[in-house]
């Protein structure tokens, strides 16, 4: 009996196995079992801060400090870190202990291969431009906010390696660490607050690291402002994109939904039918359907500058698809294509001399200047 029982089982097992082969369908291509439509499962935003990034708010609240011990601690924050630079997203001072730069930096030779640092800036709004041949372009405001350049990491430092014994798995970028808009330190934590004791500026609200080459090294310090980038490059811009929260498939994927009437009862706004039964009767991977929708990083490339102020560091860059609402935090670097990257050699590291805030705005040599005549009658 027990052998009889062995053999069943085995003959039950093999007839499984051969059912499943039946099913796969072999031909010239290997064709895989699982189909991805869509890589929306490998885009979720992340709920922790990177490595090199501190818890940056306290828990405790002043509640028991007196107004004129308030003043007093603001008064001795403002000794140590200097004035805050920016003053309802004006620059009006700067601080007073902003390092200048090495000389070191002017020697440094630069190749189309190097790769600068970025900034961080804010999206403020939308405006058109017009070119003097009458076209009309789409642009969008962003405004480099009190940057300055905190700590930069050699590639040894930078990352954690996977496999530190193999050679040619090591990083060959570094990175500079950068932070935008000066806040009070007094309502930030003392970890935080040792990020910019280095650097001698006051603590930021907000940090980003950007991945350079070691020869684009910048002393920590260094103000970062619109002169370091020209007019007519190409940049790209990476932000988050706008929240929503949980949508519809007509709002998040744009269906057109059910007819109004005629016989349509509570689907006018629903997907329908999502696949067919039989042996393929699951939800595919990617399948369109109702869920969370924006608060996603992304990056729109090749966007040209096409006009620069600056008194008030703010560039216009081509579009108006700028990720993020407005107010929202952008990351502004050389653009990584191939065709738009920089042929000539810009500021490098970066812009490190005067900038004139009393001259009229940078504008890009196909671009009609407002100040200039729309009509010219030439004399017969």
């Amino acid at each position: 009996m027990c052998m009889a029982k062995i053999w069943l089982y085995k003959i039950n097992m093999i007839q499984n196995i051969c059912f499943q082969l039946g099913r796969l369908r072999l031909g010239s291509c290997i064709v895989s079992s699982v189909q991805v439509r869509e890589k929306g499962h490998l885009s979720r935003p992340r709920l922790r801060n990177p490595y090199w990034n501190l818890r940056k708010q306290r828990t405790n609240t002043e509640d028991l400090v007196t107004t004129e011990n308030k003043q007093f601690i603001n008064e001795l924050a403002c000794e140590k870190y200097g004035t805050p630079a920016l003053s309802k997203s004006i620059q009006s001072q700067e601080n007073k202990l902003i390092q200048t730069n090495d000389p070191e930096d002017e020697i440094r030779s630069w190749t189309e291969k190097t790769r600068r640092c970025g900034v961080i800036a804010r999206k403020i709004g939308q405006y058109p431009l017009w070119l003097k041949n009458g076209k009309k372009v789409r642009t969008t405001l962003l405004q480099i906010a009190d940057n300055h350049v905190i700590k930069y990491m050699p590639p040894e430092e930078c990352g954690p390696n996977k496999n530190p014994s193999s050679e040619h798995k090591l990083n060959k970028y570094g990175c500079i660490l950068v932070g935008a808009e000066s806040t009070n330190p007094t309502m930030l934590t003392k970890e935080y607050c040792e990020i910019f004791r280095g650097a001698g500026v006051a603590p930021k609200k907000n940090i980003m690291r950007f991945m350079v080459s070691p020869q684009g090294a910048i002393a920590p310090g260094t103000p970062l402002n619109v002169a370091h980038f020209r007019v007519g490059e190409y940049v790209d811009v990476r932000g988050k994109t706008v929240d929503h929260g949980f949508q519809g498939v007509v709002k998040r994927h744009g269906f057109k939904g059910m007819p109004a009437s005629h016989g349509v009862t509570k689907t006018h706004r629903r997907a329908g039918n999502i696949g067919g039964g039989g042996e393929k009767g699951r939800v595919w991977p990617g399948t369109k359907m109702p869920g969370h929708m924006g608060n996603r990083w992304r990056v729109l490339k090749g966007l040209r500058i096409w006009r620069t102020n600056a008194k008030y560091n703010v560039m216009w860059v081509q579009g108006s698809a700028v990720p993020g609402p407005t107010g929202g935090l952008v990351y502004i670097y050389d653009t990584l294509l191939p065709l738009r990257k920089l042929k000539e050699a810009p500021p490098f590291p970066t812009f490190y001399d005067e900038v004139d805030t009393t001259s009229e705005d940078s504008w890009y040599e196909q671009m009609h200047k407002f100040k200039d005549e729309t009509i010219v009658y030439k004399s017969e």
